[in-house]
C-alpha cells in the first residue's frame, strides 16, 4: 500500500515510469519505517522512565510524539478511499509541521535558560501547546486553498491548482524554514554567551567556573548541529518542490529519491539527537542490569561505563536543573 503523497511529489510520478515509482515508493515507506521506529522508542523510554519526566526531555516526548505520528500517516494511505486520504493527509500534514515546532520550543527553553538566565520556562508550557497545536492546525487548513484533496490516483494527492501549489509552499515550507531559522539563531546568541563567559572565567582565573562553561559548551556545542537536522531532510525536498514550481512536466528522478528519502528520516534523525541523551542510556543501562546476572555484568564493563554516566548539560534538562 503506497504512503500518501503531496501535490508536488503527485505531479512529480505522473512523469515517471512504474519502476521509478515503486523505487520512490519503496524509499518513502522504508525511511519512514525507522522514523517511526526511533521516535517510538524515545516515546516508549519517557513514558517507561520516570527519572525522564523532566520539563526539558517532556518537549523532546512531544517532538518524537509527533515524529512518530507523522512517519506513520506517511506510510498508511488507501487511494481507492477518497475520504481516508482526505483525513489521513490533513493528519501528515499536521504532525509534519508539529515536529518543527516543537524544536523551537526546545530552542526558546535553552535561549531563555542560557542567554536570559530566568528559570520560569515550565511556565510556558500551556502556551508551547497552543502555539504548536494551533499553528499545525492554521496551516493544515489553510493548505486545502486550491486543492483537491482525497481524490484517488497514485497517491493521495491529484495535481492542485497553482494557488494550491503555493499554499503548500506557505504553509508547510514556511514554518519548516522559519524554524530552521530561529534555531541557528538562537544557538548563535547562545554560542555567543558562552564564548563572552568562558572567556570572563579565563581572565578572571575562576578554573571551576571554566569547568562549568566547558561543560555547557559541550552540551551547546552538540544542540548546534539540531538545525542542521531539518535542513539536511528537507533541503532536497525543498529543492524538488521549488523546481516542480518553476518548471512543471520536467522532473528529475534523483532529486526526488534524495527527497523522499531524506525527509523520512527526519523523525529518525531527531530521536537520535535529541533523545538518546546520557540520562536515557544511563536509565535503559540501569533496567538491563537489573536483568543481568552480576557476573556477567562484571564481565560487561559497558553496562559499568552507562551506569556511572553523569547526566551532561545536554539540550535544556541539566542547565535548567543545575541553575535552579
Amino acid at each position: 500500500m503506497p504512503p500518501p503523497l503531496d501535490p508536488a511529489t503527485t505531479a512529480t510520478l505522473l512523469n515517471f515510469t512504474a519502476a521509478d515509482r515503486h523505487v520512490l515508493d519503496v524509499v518513502r515507506t522504508g525511511s519512514a519505517a525507522l522514523s517511526l521506529g526511533g521516535s517510538a522508542f524515545i516515546v516508549l523510554c519517557y513514558l517507561l522512565f520516570k527519572e525522564l519526566h523532566k520539563f526539558s526531555f517532556k518537549l523532546v516526548f512531544f517532538l518524537a510524539l509527533s515524529d512518530m505520528l507523522c512517519s506513520f500517516f506517511s506510510i498508511v494511505g488507501d487511494p481507492s478511499n477518497g475520504f481516508f486520504c482526505y483525513a489521513h493527509d490533513y493528519s501528515a500534514q499536521f504532525f509534519c509541521v508539529a515536529s518543527f515546532l516543537w524544536t523551537t520550543t526546545i530552542a526558546f527553553t535553552l535561549h531563555r535558560t542560557v542567554v536570559k538566565h530566568k528559570t520560569d520556562v515550565e511556565e510556558f508550557g500551556s502556551i508551547f501547546h497552543l502555539y504548536v497545536w494551533g499553528t499545525s492546525l492554521a496551516m493544515s487548513i489553510l493548505r486545502t486553498i486550491g486543492s483537491d484533496y482525497g481524490r484517488p490516483g497514485i497517491g493521495c494527492w491529484i495535481q492542485p491548482a497553482s494557488t494550491g501549489k503555493v499554499a503548500h509552499l506557505i504553509t508547510f515550507y514556511g514554518p519548516l524554514w522559519s524554524a530552521i531559522l530561529y534555531n541557528a539563531f538562537t544557538y548563535y546568541q547562545v554560542n555567543r554567551m558562552l564564548n563572552n563567559a568562558t572567556r570572563m572565567a579565563v581572565v578572571l582565573g575562576d578554573r571551576s567556573n571554566q569547568l562549568d562553561m566547558r561543560a555547557d559548551r559541550k552540551a551547546v556545542n552538540r544542540w548546534g548541529y539540531y538545525p542542521l537536522i531539518l535542513i539536511g531532510s528537507w533541503a532536497f525536498a525543498t529543492i524538488n518542490r521549488i523546481y516542480g514550481f518553476l518548471y512543471p512536466g520536467h522532473k528529475i528522478f534523483w532529486l526526488s529519491f534524495l527527497d523522499v528519502g531524506f525527509a523520512g528520516l527526519m523523525g529518525l534523525f531527531n530521536s537520535i539527537a535529541y533523545g538518546l541523551n546520557s540520562s536515557v542510556r544511563r536509565a535503559i543501562a540501569e533496567r538491563i542490569e537489573l536483568w543481568i546476572p552480576e557476573r556477567v555484568r562484571k564481565a560487561l564493563p559497558t553496562f559499568s561505563r552507562l551506569r556511572d554516566i553523569q547526566p551532561e548539560n545536554e539540550l535544556v534538562s541539566l542547565i535548567v536543573e543545575g541553575q535552579k
